[in-house]
């Protein structure tokens, strides 16, 4: 059974999602607060965190850079009033595997849970080891990057784009088949997300994220990770 923390200040939304949630076969422990959700962090094994950002004491942001910040990876996704994109923006650089502003279709949430399961588990069956390509080098295990010996710092969902496009060069992947398979959902409307995400990953890696050598487009058809340089 997985275990969820769920941390929400507002009553009745935390009271629907911990009932769906339980419906699922989630063991869910709710805290509204932060400082004592803090507090939770680190007394019990938790496999994911759904996660408020304006908390008391200690907020949602704060809350994720210290989750970032613990050696054992755990899955946080971001429920929130704050929808503009900067916001979203903002909760993912924080280090959140998924963003969700309210208000939003609770069988969404579930929908993104399951996919971030399967995707964490599909990882864990799939690490290969160090891949090394174009100066990268691509540590699942510890999900680190180093670009020529320097680290680069990747949100997670980044690294995981980055990790499955390096596991298949020279393969042609559209943004509807990149959401299926490293977001775990395949919904009409995302594919923007993908842009984004590979945008940042290209300001990232590349040497000019204007003309990418790495991640490169083609176009009609979707976006490679190239075998060879040009």
């Amino acid at each position: 059974m997985k275990h969820i923390l769920l941390v929400e200040d507002d009553g009745d939304i935390a009271a629907l999602l911990r009932l769906n949630l339980e419906d699922e076969g989630y063991q869910i422990t709710h805290e509204a607060d932060g400082g004592r959700a803090q507090h939770l962090l680190g007394q019990a094994h938790w496999d994911a965190v759904i996660l408020d950002l304006m908390l008391p004491n200690v907020d949602g942001l704060t809350l994720c850079r210290a989750i970032r910040a613990r050696d054992h990876y755990l899955p946080v996704i971001i429920i929130s009033a704050r929808s503009s994109e900067t916001e979203r923006i903002l909760g993912l650089e924080t280090g959140a595997d998924d963003y969700l502003a309210k208000p939003f279709s609770v069988q969404e949430l579930l929908a993104r849970i399951r996919a971030l399961f399967r995707r964490q588990q599909a990882m864990g069956q799939q690490t290969v080891g160090l891949i090394t390509a174009h100066g990268l080098t691509i540590d699942p295990l510890a999900r680190s990057v180093l670009l020529r010996g320097e680290v680069i710092d990747l949100t997670p969902r980044e690294f995981d784009l980055l990790y499955f496009f390096a596991r298949h060069p020279g393969e042609v992947f559209s943004r509807l088949a990149l959401l299926e398979k490293v977001w775990g959902y395949q919904h009409e409307g995302y594919e923007h997300t993908v842009n984004t995400h590979i945008n940042r990953l290209r300001v990232k890696i590349e040497a000019d994220a204007a003309e990418p050598q790495v991640i490169r487009t083609v176009w009609g058809k979707g976006y490679l990770f190239a075998e060879r340089p040009l």
